[in-house]
């Protein structure tokens, strides 16, 4: 088939629409791919002038709309959905052309996913907090589809001397900074830890976590090898206290898949994709994660059994080819359902 892929691409980074476009090849799909976050007025100017931003973001819709028309797809799927349109979907949809959308991040900038749901054939959700916001609203086609890995990226690797004694940790943080993260990994900085990740630069002066973190936007051939470098990953989960977040990060997958053993805060969503200390061990608080540290750095017979549980779980259920599937069998079910 052909499928209309839409979303944003940063160029420097293999970031998750990459692995789904991967995952589309992996199937024997045709992709033809659209760059949903290509504006052609610099963002310093759009910020400044709603008209310019507004203006910026039709033509952009425009050549979306466009290139359905010229491609006839079998399918558009929309990831992420904040800079696409309510007239944009209907008028893909008055195509003939199915169109489905699958969220992304947590939902902060909603507006115009909630103004365009009701075009959309099928609502997916990377997180239960947007199936909540759907279902809350009275939609009734949604999904809650996470995210995933891709083996192809995601894996055990071996690593040069220079390579462990660059990465080699006992734990390992890979994320952006957030001050809820800051706050508990500053709790375990006396321990063998290294933090990596953007914006980490905005630490207090006297957090013990200075020498620790490194400030660094990364690719993904960097942090796998910190992963497979590491004894114990932390996952730690977005929360602001404002907007809900009960997502499973794409680093839960993605570690597991390099093999690591992974200690991770109870998020929702985790807990019900993966059995606590059989594929993975969940923490409640600073003084449990801890406690959790030290058993398992003692034990690396239990360490290991687990992190290979979690490796054969999720490199078996959790790839992004059994996501793509998974949209595209529901999506073509429910079309010829209304033909």
């Amino acid at each position: 088939m052909k499928i209309l892929l839409v979303g944003y691409h940063n160029p420097h980074f293999v970031n998750t629409i990459v692995l789904r476009s991967k995952a589309l090849g992996y199937l024997g799909h045709e992709t033809i791919f659209f760059n949903d976050g290509k504006y052609m007025i610099p963002g310093r100017f759009r910020s400044q002038f709603p008209f310019l931003h507004q203006w910026d973001l039709d033509q952009l819709n425009r050549s979306l709309v466009d290139l359905a028309r010229q491609q006839k797809p079998d399918c558009c799927l929309i990831v992420g959905g904040q800079n696409i349109l309510p007239q944009t979907v209907s008028r893909i949809k008055e195509m003939g052309i199915p169109i489905v959308l699958w969220t992304t991040d947590v939902p902060v900038e909603f507006k115009n996913v909630l103004d365009s749901a009701r075009y959309y054939d099928h609502l997916f959700c990377a997180g239960s907090e947007a199936l909540d916001i759907f279902h809350s609203k009275g939609f009734t086609d949604v999904s809650w589809v996470p995210f995933a890995c891709d083996t192809h990226f995601h894996q055990r690797i071996p690593l040069s001397d220079s390579e462990r004694k660059k990465y080699a940790k006992d734990i390992v943080f890979v994320g952006s900074y957030y001050p809820n993260r800051a706050s508990l990994l500053e709790g375990i900085s006396d321990f063998d830890l290294g933090v990596w990740g953007p914006y980490w630069q905005r630490l207090s002066a006297g957090s013990p976590l200075k020498n620790k973190a490194i400030n660094i936007k990364m690719n993904y051939d960097q942090w796998v090898k910190i992963f497979n470098a590491s004894k114990i990953n932390i996952v730690v989960h977005y929360q602001d206290g404002k907007v809900p977040c009960h997502q499973a990060s794409p680093k839960l997958f993605e570690a597991m898949a390099c093999g690591c053993f992974v200690l991770t805060d109870r998020q929702k969503d985790a807990q019900a994709l993966f059995k606590d200390k059989e594929h993975l061990v969940f923490f409640d608080d600073q003084k449990d994660l801890r406690s959790k540290i030290q058993y398992y750095l003692e034990r690396e017979d239990e360490r290991k059994r687990i992190a290979q549980a979690g490796f054969t779980e999720v490199t078996s259920k959790h790839r992004y080819q059994d996501r793509i599937k998974n949209i595209l069998d529901i999506v073509f079910k429910s079309h010829e359902s209304k033909i």
